[in-house]
Parts: C-alpha cells; structure tokens; sequence
C-alpha cells in the first residue's frame, strides 16, 4: 500500500500505531480511504483535532455508524475528547435520535471506558430540577434562538402542544443545560446529528442558523461537513451543505 507519510502519521496518533482495521484484508480499498481521510481531510483546514473528533463521534451516532463508533472512540480519547464529554454527546443524542437508536452507543461508550480503566457513573453534569426543568429549558431555546422562543412552550394546537412543551423541558431543559458541553458545542454535535441522519433538512436549517446566531458561522459549519463527509458520504454532506447556504440567507 502506498499510504502517504501524513496519513501515516496522522494514523499512528489516533490510535498509537496500530493500522486501519482492514489493511490486510482490503489493501487497496485501505490505501484510498486512509489517505483520504486522514491526510486529504484532516488537512483541508484549521479545524482543531478535538473539535473535529467531537464532530465525527456526533456523525457516527447521527447515521448509526455503531462498528466505526466504536473503533472511533479510543481515538477521540487520544485527541483530548474527554470521557464526560464524550457521554454528554451521547446523552444529547437520546433528544434527536431516540434511544432506539442511542442505545447501543451507551453500552460502546460504557466498554470503553471502562476497558481504559475509568469508573461509572461519571462526575454528575445536571444542573437542573424536575421542577425547573421546564423553566431552564426556555432560557436555554431564548439564549440560543432568540426572545421569540420565549412562550413556545405553550404555543401550537392543543392536541399537539404536549411536543412543544417536551422540547422545552425535556430536549432543551434536560440535556441542553447540562454541563460539560457549551452552547457552542452543543448546537455543533445536534448540526451533526442531523445531518447525518438524512430526512431533517428543516431542523437542519433551523440549527444551522442556530448555530451561526451564537457563533459557529458558517465557515465553521463547512470544516464541520468537511470532516464529517468520509463517515457519511456525499449525499447527506451536500445536503447538509446547501443547508447551511440557506440558513446563512437568513441573517
């Protein structure tokens, strides 16, 4: 194989020499894809290595990438991802994928972790109340969003309501609040697991903007795309991109 000096380096950081998992099986198929992705991509920009692993672990979780999460995640680890960081990814994801599809990821990252010597339960990160929750959540959608948020609690029909008011205590109030991540982080990792999920473009849309209101502009946005495209390919990338133009017409 004929793996380029930077990919190899770059190999070797994350996962402290060992080779791409299929570099005997499937030599030219690993040539290509190691050199894309871990020469070709990873140097593209100026995305730090933290924040670009923080990235892929979202977008693995967002397309359901379970095997390559969990040969992802030592990586991660490497690259200073930190374990509450890494379960505050996982947590966040219960709000936009539902634990059918998060639950797997709870055991990887559990394996994990504690195969590298570190104890459960983590440092507890909850800030909030069952009784404050609801309360919370709103200031967090108003910070992020804007003052328009502010009664969407209790805004729409009245069969369906209930929705509104869960994704104030419960998306927003119960993991949005959180410590451990900030807004800034927290909006990225939901900008990735949409796009990778694919079928989202509206709340894309809407976190895009999102994002961009409280600093994660759209040049920001692309290196994310960027970085993410190898784990989830082309489709959803350009998707994701053209999201991000539509979203950056509305400021």
């Amino acid at each position: 194989m004929n793996i380029t000096r930077e990919a190899r380096k770059y190999q070797e950081k994350m996962f402290s020499g060992s080779d791409f998992r299929f570099a005997e099986s499937d030599p030219e198929f690993t040539e290509r894809f190691v050199n894309f992705a871990f020469d070709e991509v990873v140097n593209i920009d100026d995305l730090d290595d933290k924040t670009r692993f923080m990235a892929i672990l979202s977008t693995l979780l967002g397309c359901q990438g379970s095997d390559a999460f969990r040969y992802i995640l030592p990586a991660a680890l490497n690259f200073g991802v930190t374990p509450i960081e890494v379960k505050e990814i996982v947590y966040q994801a219960a709000a936009y994928l539902g634990i059918g599809r998060v639950f797997p990821f709870l055991t990887i990252t559990n394996k994990v972790l504690e195969s590298g010597g570190i104890s459960l339960p983590l440092e507890s990160q909850a800030v909030t109340t069952m009784e404050n929750r609801r309360e919370s959540g709103t200031q967090v959608q108003v910070d992020i969003f804007g003052e328009n948020m502010k009664d969407f609690w209790k805004s729409g029909p009245k069969e369906s309501r209930h929705i509104n008011y869960w994704l104030s205590d419960n998306c927003f109030g119960d993991y949005y609040t959180r410590s451990g991540l900030d807004y800034k982080q927290r909006e990225m990792i939901t900008f990735c697991f949409l796009a990778a999920q694919g079928g989202c473009e509206p709340q894309l849309v809407s976190h895009a903007a999102a994002n961009m209101r409280i600093g994660n502009d759209k040049e920001f946005l692309i290196k994310i795309i960027s970085q993410s495209l190898p784990y989830i390919g082309y489709p959803r990338s350009l998707n994701a991109l053209r999201c991000v133009n539509e979203a950056a017409k509305q400021e």
